[in-house]
């Protein structure tokens, strides 16, 4: 058995590989992303080109500007290598500056069409970068040095220096337009891009900044998911401790009022989506009668109250939400336990039991509620992703910020670092619930040998 879950957290990797790449590449290429909006955005404010392609995406933009949004959101590499970036395998190219040969310079007295100048970025140290000429489309590196008198060497430094040739930057422009080389309207000479290699993707624990709010994704999930957590925690205990004791009740008063009536109840909840219920409680029960709060998991004043005054505070705000997440599962829970209570009352091996003379009460609980509970333990390490992921539609109707909600917004944006470590986490606790479910089965049931 021990082998079977070495093997299974060993294909936890390649699996959530396999699932982040799909979601990169699906949210790649889906259209109104950040980078669309930003091009958008920077074409609206009226900014205007040297060598507008007069395309419709990015419209007059300058050839310059289109290249940094490119790099700022990552389109500048093809997919596998952009993947690898996120993924942490693959360098990025940091502190990028670049100067072309034959282009305006800060420094006049040197042969512009086989010497660059610029300063570096963050260094702020002047640099020389030579070439040597092989026609139109290569050149091979003679020199890379400071010029600033300081001394030390920038490659020593940790700057990597790359010379683009025309056809480089005629491919990455017919990249960038979905169109070919040869219709490129801009006449590209050589160019110099100095930078340093660095390191940071997911397996550094970095997952990039969110392109909407701007602040780290790691601390947007970290603020999100105590909320999500807090929810799922208290909807679970809620569902176990009523939910089991309920369908053993209903499978031994089978058919009696009690039975009936309750069968009722948890159908029409059952029936009633949980954000359908919340739109519901938020009209009647929030803004008509005021009995509680329309949204959010606090109130404005909260900073201002004493520590039972925020207790109490929460506790308010929690109840409708609460209701919300906890309609849905009693119905499905209930049935189970009630069913598979009865077919285990109906078989040989209880009733021999009470033939020996067990007592009604001791074969239910000796003997056939273990055996009952066995397919419920099979989703029970499901509920580690439910803990944290949460319902995106009920915390939007609520207006609770938390795990769920920012998956849903960062979907409507195309925010592609906050739908990645999103997806990374909530894959990841699925993929290690599953294992989990083994685990607790097995536990349960001592009869079952995984190999």
């Amino acid at each position: 058995m021990k082998a079977y879950f070495i093997r299974r957290l060993l294909l936890v990797i390649p699996t959530l590989i396999g699932i982040t790449l799909l979601v990169f590449t699906v949210s790649r290429f889906a259209p109104g992303g950040p980078y669309e909006a930003a091009l958008q955005a920077a074409t609206s404010g009226g900014q205007e080109g040297t060598k507008g392609s007069g395309d419709e995406k990015g419209g007059n933009l300058s050839d310059e500007l289109k290249e940094e949004l490119e790099e700022q959101y990552n389109f500048d590499k093809i997919l596998i290598v952009a993947y690898g970036q996120w993924l942490g395998v693959a360098p990025r190219e940091d502190l990028k500056t670049k100067a072309e040969f034959g282009g305006e310079s800060i420094v006049k007295t040197y042969d512009r069409s086989t010497e660059a100048r610029f300063v570096l970025r963050d260094a702020d140290r002047l640099v020389s970068v030579k070439i040597a000429r092989k026609g139109d489309d290569s050149a091979e590196l003679q020199s890379f040095k400071y010029l600033d008198g300081a001394g030390g060497d920038p490659v020593e430094d940790g700057w990597t220096l790359r010379i683009e040739s025309p056809q480089d930057r005629n491919e990455r422009w017919a990249r960038r337009e979905n169109s070919t080389a040869e219709e490129c309207p801009s006449r590209y000479d050589f160019r110099a891009v100095a930078f340093k290699k660095r390191f940071s993707g997911l397996i550094q624990g970095e997952l990039g900044n969110s392109f909407v709010y701007g602040d780290s994704v790691a601390s947007l999930i970290a603020d999100r998911v105590p909320i999500s957590l807090y929810f799922g925690l208290l909807s679970t205990i809620i569902i176990y401790v009523i939910c089991i004791p309920l369908g053993v009740f209903k499978a031994i008063k089978h058919d009696s009022i009690g039975d009936n009536l309750s069968s009722v109840a948890i159908f029409v909840g059952y029936a009633i989506p949980g954000y359908a219920l919340g739109a519901i409680l938020v009209v009647f029960l929030g803004a008509r009668l005021g009995m509680f709060p329309i949204f959010g998991l606090t109130s404005e004043t909260f900073s201002e109250m004493s520590t039972w005054g925020q207790i109490k505070d929460i506790a308010h705000h929690t109840v409708l939400p609460l209701i919300c997440f906890v309609i849905g599962g009693f119905a499905f829970l209930t049935m189970m336990m009630k069913n598979n209570l009865m077919e285990n009352l109906s078989s040989d091996y209880v009733r021999t039991a009470m033939a020996k003379g067990v007592t009604f009460r001791k074969a239910v609980t000796k003997h056939a509620f273990r055996n009952s509970f066995i397919p419920i333990a099979t989703g029970l390490g499901g509920l580690i992703s439910l803990f944290v992921t949460g319902s995106m539609l009920i915390e939007r109707v609520f207006d609770i910020q938390g795990f769920g909600l920012l998956q849903f917004q960062a979907v409507q944006a195309v925010d592609t670092n906050v739908i990645m470590g999103t997806l990374t986490i909530s894959a990841l606790l699925m993929l290690l619930g599953n294992i989990l479910s083994d685990v607790i089965v097995a536990f349960v049931d001592p009869r079952i040998k995984f190999s």
